[in-house]
């Protein structure tokens, strides 16, 4: 939890005392096991976010040494594609529950949750001949440290050397728009972070749009709404060139009263050098 400094406001005060209650296995659960994350029907929404990362960075055009993940929450799917392009990975969550999480997988540790239908789906996609298992060891061999993170700050990370920085590239999967009390803050948490990014480093970016609300365990947490055209037009301000942007429509049977949301969008856009 980081202290109060003297720019907060009530409403992102607020978002922080509501995430306090934030259950991560609950929000697993809802996201990561059946139905959403039966990985098995094509036209589902797990295989449609690992597809668009796999497709990206097949590209060849994003790769580098560092790599940070803005807000990781418990997840680790981010990554998985990633880890290939980077050598020197940080995660990162403003919640020591969700880095406690992240740490029981990096581990290997006993009651981690259980990602193999993640890699082996991504290592089928990609069909490089690798198994799962190596999938996971790079992974974890390539994830050098899981550190605080505050997007509503200007130096999100803090003041101290504790990534490299600027960074290559940045991966954040559902943070933004779940964090910030308002579109304003949206961007401003988009500025935030692009000051972690080297000029014409890249920005793979996805998140939910058009939800006002998710759940997570006893915690119902506000989501700014957002559209493709919100999207696109705060990544231009923030000072990227926006180089592809897909939607994807929730369908009816994974609606499950978890959320309200509507569809997902997947960004990548490269910093514009000034």
């Amino acid at each position: 939890m980081s202290t109060a400094d003297p720019d907060s406001d009530p409403a992102r005060e607020a978002v922080a005392s509501a995430y306090q209650r934030f259950e991560p296995r609950a929000y697993l659960r809802n996201n990561y096991a059946p139905p959403r994350g039966n990985l098995s029907s094509p036209d589902g929404v797990g295989p449609w976010k690992l597809r668009c990362l796999a497709q990206t960075f097949a590209t060849g055009e994003v790769f580098g040494r560092t790599l940070i993940d803005i807000g990781s929450g418990p997840t680790i799917y981010q990554l998985l594609s990633a880890c290939a392009h980077f050598e020197d990975i940080t995660m990162t969550d403003f919640l020591e529950v969700n880095r406690q999480e992240l740490g029981l997988w990096l581990r290997e540790e006993p009651g981690a949750f259980d990602w193999s239908t993640y890699s082996q789906h991504v290592c089928l996609i990609e069909d490089k001949g690798e198994s799962w298992q190596e999938k996971e060891h790079q992974l974890r061999s390539r994830v050098k440290r899981v550190l605080p993170i505050d997007v509503h700050q200007p130096q999100p990370l803090g003041a101290g050397d504790l990534a490299p920085l600027p960074a290559d590239a940045l991966v954040s999967a559902f943070c933004l728009e779940a964090v910030s009390p308002d579109l304003t803050s949206f961007q401003r948490a988009l500025d935030h972070i692009t000051t972690l990014l080297r000029p014409e480093g890249h920005l793979l970016l996805i998140g939910a749009l058009e939800e006002s609300w998710y759940l997570a365990g006893e915690a119902r947490l506000a989501v700014v709404p957002v559209c493709e055209r919100e999207v696109r037009e705060a990544l231009v301000r923030s000072g990227y060139r926006v180089r592809d942007l897909r939607t994807y429509t929730m369908p009816a049977h994974l609606r499950t009263g978890v959320d309200d949301v509507k569809g997902i969008f997947f960004a990548w856009a490269q910093k514009v050098r000034v």
